[in-house]
This record gives C-alpha cells, structure tokens and sequence, in this order.
C-alpha cells in the first residue's frame, strides 16, 4: 500500500508538471504604446477577458473584437496545438492572459507564445491576413548523422504536412503532423499548424516560407522550430505531440475476471489472492512512475537547450545563439566554386561579393570581407546576430555567416536585377524604369526604412542609403542593403555622435558630414536625395556637370520656386506618369532635404503622405548644400574628427567604416 501511495503521488507530480504550460518567447513593439486608464486600455481588457472566457471546452480557436469604434479598438485572437485538449488548451490561453499584460503593459500589439498555444492581439484588424513577421527560429544544438538524407526526408515530410493543413479540418483547424522513419532507431516527428482564419493559400504559403528557412538555420539539427504570428513547424526526434489525442482510443485487450463461485469458506484464500494482486499492480505502476519521471527530467532538461534566435530576456533583450546562424566554410565555397572570378558580382572596401548556390540549389550572394576589416571574433558575431534580426520584404535578407581562421563570410539572399543605379544613371537603362516602377520604388524604400527607424525591434540608423545599396528583386521591388555603417539606437534615443565620419558624398546630412551628428533625420535627408535623384534619373553628386544649378537639390529647389517642378522629371519617361504624383514625389523629397533636422518629416509621416492624398503636405524650406567632394570619388573614409570617442553613445554594428557604392549582391 505504501507503493501505491508513492506511486500515485509520484503520478500527481508528474501530472500536475504535465499540464503546465509552457512559455517560449513574446513581442511586443512599444513603436504604439497606449495611455494607461485610456478607452483603448479598457477595450482591450474586455478583449483579454473575452478571450480567457471563451477558451473553453468548445473552443480552441476564437477571434473577438473589443470596441466598437475603430481608432480606439482592439482586435485578438487565440488558437491552440491541434493536439492538445480542452482542459490544457484553456489553462495555456489563461496563462497567456495573465503573461501578456505583464510583459507587454502599454503596448498597443503583442503576441506571445507557448508550447501549447499562441495569443495575438493589435489596435488594427489581422483576421484573414497572413503576418511576415517577427519570425523565431528555435535549433537543437545536437546534430544528426547523415545530414543530407534527414534534411530530404525533413523537407519532404513537412511539406507533405503542410498541404494537408492547409486544406483546412472538419472544425475548420488547419493543422496536421506526420511521423516518418528515419532509421532502426530514428523517427521523425513533425507538426505544422496555421491560423484558423488564413485562406488555404496564405495558409500553404506561409508554412512553405517557414519550411525554406530550416535550412540556413537548422541544417542537420535533430529539432527545431520555426514560430510566427500566422504558422508555426516543429519537428523532433521524439513524438512531443499527443497522437492519442488524434485517434480513436485503442481497446485495452483486458478482460473482467470470472464471478467468484465459490462460498464464504474460501474468502481468506480469496483475501491472501487480492493481496498479491495489489502487489502485482502496485510495484509496476511504481516502476512506471519513476521512468515517467526520469523522461519528463530528460525532456525538460532537454528544451532548456533550446537555443533562440529571437528571444527575449528578463529585460526585453533579444537572446540569440550563433550556432544556428553559422555556415560551413567547405559548403560556402563550393557554392560559389571556390570563389572563382565568373561567380564575382563586385567589390569594395569591405571585401568581395561572389554569387553562389548551395546544395539544396538555394541561390546566395557571399560578402567575402576584407582581412584588414579589423574586427574580432566577438564583434563579427554580435552583428551577425543583430542583422539577422531584421526581417522585412524590402530589406536584404542575411541567411548566416562563416567564420574560420582569417575568412569572415557574410551569406545573404541573392536579388536577381543588381542595384537601383545600374539601371537609374545608364541612359540605356533608364527606359526599364517607368514611373509606375519608381513610384513602387520609392514606397518601397520609405517602408523598409520606416521598418528600421520605428517597426523592428531595434531602432535602427542606416548611415549609408543610397541607389547602390537598393538591391531590385525578379518584380523589381526594392531591397534596402549594406549595414555596414548602420548604428544601433536605444528606444528613447534620438541621436549620436561619432568620431569616424564615414558615407557617401551626396547623401549625407550636413550635420552629419560636418559636425558627426547622426539620427533618424540623417537617414531622412539621404532618402530625400534617393527620392529627388529616382524623380530625375540624376546623380547628386555629379550634378555639377550642368550649368543650371549648383547641384540636384538646388535644381529641383530652383524648378519649385518657379512652379515648373515637372521639368525636373526624367526626360526619358513617356507621358504615361501622373502629374499629381511627380509633384508630391519632388516636395516630399525637398521636405526631407531641408537643412533643419527638426524639420525634416519622420519616416512614419512619409509613408503617410505617400499613402493618403487628403494629407496637405507642408510648404518645403531651402535645402540644405554640403560641399561636394573635390577628389572624383564619391565614398569617404573614416575621417579624424575632433570628438572624445568616448562619449559617443551609439552601439556599433558596422564590418568596417567604409561605404560600400560598386558591388552588386543579387
């Protein structure tokens, strides 16, 4: 009896453990924070506490609305493990409930995650949509023998999952799993789930996109996960889903003991045979308890070796592993034959670019930097992890990096049409840019710098936009590139200064170029240049060629001023442009050119000028003119200014301090 005590208590505990939900990380932007005791914080406790109500025994997907009207509402939803059961489904959404407010107190949008469930909500409507983003990876750091075969059978098992879910279930739950054998003693388990509102489309595309990422972060590891606001895969070595859970339950094979037919005299005999029954029973449940217990301390123990890629810490810090990120030098260089001179796409100061293809036929562009780049180990790694953290459609993706003995290798996503200048200042390229591709271009720019300044994460400063850092996809969509320069802010920062002035001539603010003032305002006058020089078809910094002005701004300044401003249009575009959008494209540039930084607009009033023709744009003021390079170059070297370096308050995240204007990564 007493083994049956300690069994059931051994059972209790490990239930009780069981049943707990298991937190994995959460995101919150605070860009949209709300005012405490404001109508939008009282809409969204009524959606937090619908959302805790309604996760009951019938739901385990539920999207509600708080408020009604639209500038003050919020919108959520939740959706469970396809796998996992009411009672445990319900306690992950309270859980959630209770850690979101904690972690999240005035930001307008989170969305956090568990192991059994996931809870988003936002000031703007989501349902129906698919979210690019934030995007987590989570590797095992143990790898598999036999890489090439398990990441066949990985793609193809999850893949095949993936159709599956997004077919969508009975109740409507699009969700799936799949056990493969990978070997006599290997299986694979894998899970796939979207949300329930995606269209089978979004749904397929989505999971598609996360299954591509494995490879560049989680080749050969024996688990991993890939978690975003709109899907989620998951895959292991061990079956860390309930499969009971999906099937009819299997007949246990016992059957009842014949009715006892024999009278009072044999009771003690049937007494001493009861007893040895309960001892029959009791020892195996012990010994099953305790096994119980020792694979739940292995499993537990083995999730503390998760490694996140982006995570957060106790003070909101992203956590990131390296490991996940990295390369192998062999496979980096035969992808791009050994780094032959036919694979070559360019070079600067930093180094070499060289197209290639891995094995899995994934086309890649590989900066290959410079030995005399100058930083270390630590440096080199800690930008790699912080690049890795940007994910956005107009910004370059970084894939991972290679680092071994003197090679440090920077792998990013290959862009098939070069840069924006190979086709802006080549008269006979210029005719591939008609004005509805530059308009796409310019928005695209000011939402993927909007994406740094306010969006990601981190805030981050460019340094360095220009058209050779605007990479062009198969669509010709723009593709901001080249963080070389780019300086990480604290979220209440507002501007550095830095002793090692470093750009490009032409693009960079005067009080950048003269005084090493930057801040997000410094990125808004180069992208104001960008935006005159895309309207012309004309460099800035070889403007002074012509006789009409002293230099592109002050020529589109001198147009303004006498109310001819199309003629600063390229030549080379048809009639087929509109007037209206000429127009406000040249006064949104003037705007963020204009010598006051104060004046200059934020990136997030840009995006919305560019998006809303009842916004009355302001009256531009003189621009600002720095003294143009005498030299014939257009990049500038990290110059000595008189500055104590110490009191810079910027956080690094360059390679070296020199701009990077003639390479083309694809």
């Amino acid at each position: 009896m007493l083994s049956l005590l300690f069994s059931s208590l051994l059972l209790s505990v490990a239930l009780h453990s069981e049943a707990s939900p298991t937190y994995t990380v959460h995101t919150c932007p605070n860009t949209t924070t709300f005012t405490p005791n404001s109508t939008y914080q009282s809409n969204l406790d009524d959606l937090l506490s619908s959302l805790s109500s309604n996760a009951t025994s019938r739901n385990s997907y539920n999207t509600t609305t708080g408020g009604r009207d639209p500038s003050t509402a919020s919108y959520g939803l939740f959706f469970c493990r396809g796998d996992v059961g009411s009672t445990d489904c319900q306690d992950c959404v309270q859980s959630a409930v209770k850690e979101v407010r904690e972690k999240c107190p005035v930001e307008k949008q989170a969305t956090i995650w568990y192991e059994e469930c996931q809870l988003r909500y936002s000031n703007r409507s989501f349902f129906g949509a698919s979210d690019e983003g934030p995007v987590y990876l989570l590797s095992n750091t143990a790898n598999i023998t036999e890489q090439d075969r398990f990441n066949q059978l990985l793609a193809d098992t999850l893949k095949e999952a993936a159709t599956e879910a997004a077919k969508g279930g009975p109740g409507g739950e699009k969700f799936a799993i799949r056990v493969a054998n990978f070997s006599g003693f290997q299986t694979l388990y894998g899970l796939v789930q979207c949300t329930p509102d995606l269209s089978s489309e979004d749904c397929n595309m989505c999971l598609e996109g996360s299954i591509s990422q494995l490879p560049s972060c989680c080749s050969g590891k024996i688990g991993a996960r890939v978690i975003s606001a709109s899907c989620n895969i998951w895959y292991e070595l061990y079956p860390f889903f309930n499969l009971t859970a999906l099937s009819p339950p299997s007949s246990t094979g016992l059957t009842p003991p014949p009715p006892d037919t024999v009278g009072n005299p044999k009771m003690e005999g049937k007494s001493e045979i009861s007893n040895s029954m309960i001892v029959a029973i009791v020892v195996p449940i012990a010994v099953c308890a305790v096994l119980f217990i020792v694979v739940l301390c292995i499993l537990r123990r083995r999730a503390k070796k998760y490694n996140s890629i982006e995570q957060e810490n106790a003070g909101h810090d992203e956590i990131t592993t390296i490991e996940s990120l990295q390369f192998d030098f062999a496979a980096v260089e035969a992808a791009t034959n050994k780094f032959a001179l036919d694979c070559k796409l360019g070079e600067g100061g930093f180094g070499e670019v060289y197209k290639g293809t891995l094995a899995n036929g994934q086309e890649i562009a590989v900066k290959r930097l410079s030995k005399s780049s100058g930083q270390g180990m630590g440096e080199f790694k800690n930008e790699v992890l912080l690049l890795a953290k940007l994910q956005h459609r107009n910004l370059v993706r970084l894939l991972g990096f290679c680092f071994e003995g003197e090679e440090k290798l920077l792998v990013y996503e290959f862009v098939p049409n070069k840069s924006l200048d190979y086709f802006l200042y080549d008269p006979n390229r210029q005719w591939q840019l008609d004005w509805a591709t530059r308009y796409k271009i310019i928005g695209g720019i000011a939402r993927g710098v909007l994406y740094l300044h306010e969006d990601s994460r981190l805030r981050i400063i460019h340094r360095d936009l220009k058209a050779s850092n605007i990479l062009l996809d198969v669509d010709m969509g723009p593709k901001i590139s080249d963080f070389g320069l780019a300086r990480i802010f604290e979220v209440d920062q507002t501007r550095g200064n830095t002793s090692r002035i470093a750009g490009t001539f032409g693009y960079m603010a005067p009080e950048y170029a003269m005084h090493g003032q930057f801040s997000i305002k410094s990125d808004i006058y180069s992208f104001g240049v960008l935006v005159l020089e895309i309207v012309s078809g004309k460099k800035n910094s070889s403007f002074y060629e012509s006789d009409r002005a002293q230099d592109l701004l002050s020529y589109a300044w001198k147009l303004w001023k006498e109310g001819t401003p199309l003629d600063f249009l390229d030549p080379t575009l048809d009639r087929t442009y509109s007037e209206n959008e000429v127009r406000r494209c040249i006064q949104i540039g003037l705007l963020c050119v204009q010598e006051d930084p104060e004046e200059r607009p934020t990136m997030n009033t840009i995006v919305l000028m560019f998006s809303s023709y009842s916004i009355t744009l302001p009256l531009p003021q003189q621009p600002a003119f720095c003294n143009r390079s005498t030299t014939g170059t257009d990049d500038i070297p990290s110059t000595g200014l008189n500055f104590d370096p110490s009191t810079s308050n910027d956080l690094p995240l360059s390679i070296n301090e020199a701009s990077i204007s003639e390479f083309y990564p694809r």
